[in-house]
């Protein structure tokens, strides 16, 4: 199998630019961690297969936290609205877990082979 694309998607970017953004005006949300990452994704550029792993390791133990609180309508948005888009938000999620998939597909053809 050709070498993946690890390459973080302009949707996925833009996410994390938003969080970042979120969580300095607002000064909550998420962790040292995830603003870390938020960073890595807003910079862009490809991650390493590890840290693809570790993205989509988020999303499943986080999926319920308040998502819906966007702060789009005049409200703040949720702590866990913020924490999730400092990860990529829905993108991160969708982009993060195919990537992981094909990996595991990879790495399975590997061990028949």
């Amino acid at each position: 199998m050709a070498d993946l694309d690890l390459s973080i998607p302009k949707s996925v970017q833009d996410n994390a630019k938003k969080a970042l953004k979120l969580r300095d005006e607002y000064g909550y949300g998420g962790t040292d961690v995830g603003e870390h990452m938020a960073e890595q994704l807003a910079d862009g550029g490809r991650l390493t297969e590890d840290e693809v792993r570790h993205v989509s390791q988020y999303f499943p133990r986080h999926a319920g936290d308040n998502l819906d609180e966007t702060g789009e309508d005049g409200e703040k948005p949720s702590r866990g609205y913020i924490a999730w888009m400092l990860w990529g938000g829905d993108e991160g999620r969708k982009w993060s877990e195919g990537v992981v998939k094909k990996l595991d597909e990879r790495d399975e053809k590997e061990k028949k082979d």
